[in-house]
């Protein structure tokens, strides 16, 4: 098993897995459910069962009830635990503010860690895993 931080040249694997996840940042901030969903492999499942389907109907929920997402990514770990596949920690500060409280100072912060995993499907490195946590 690698694992890797910090440092990479453009076209590595680490490289490309970081560009992935900062998409998908870019994606929620814009609360776009397609922009997100590129990165989510078919095969996708989570510790709770969910399918590529039910992460699409959480995200259209998610961007009905927040009008403003910011988010703040870091990437804590990266692992290649063989060359097709990423395994990552992810910490994520997501500042939110509601729709009924557009007009208020009213937001919502959260902080959660997140262990997920990529595998690199037809070039493309794709969401196959996610287990989450609140902290």
């Amino acid at each position: 098993m690698v694992t890797l931080a910090g440092c990479s040249t453009p076209d590595s694997p680490e490289a490309q897995v970081r560009k992935v996840i900062s998409q998908m940042e870019t994606g929620v901030e814009a609360r776009d459910t397609s922009d997100v969903l590129q990165f989510v492999s078919d095969q996708y499942r989570d510790e709770y069962g969910q399918s590529r389907q039910d992460v699409s109907r959480y995200l259209h929920g998610y961007f009905i009830a927040n009008q403003s997402i910011h988010l703040l990514t870091r990437v804590t770990r990266i692992e290649f635990p063989i060359p097709e596949e990423a395994r990552l920690q992810v910490s994520v500060g997501m500042l939110g503010r509601e729709a009924e409280a557009a007009g208020k100072w009213d937001l919502a912060a959260d902080l959660y860690e997140f262990d997920v995993t990529l595998r690199l499907e037809d070039g493309d490195w794709k969401v196959t895993y996610a287990k989450w946590q609140r902290h």
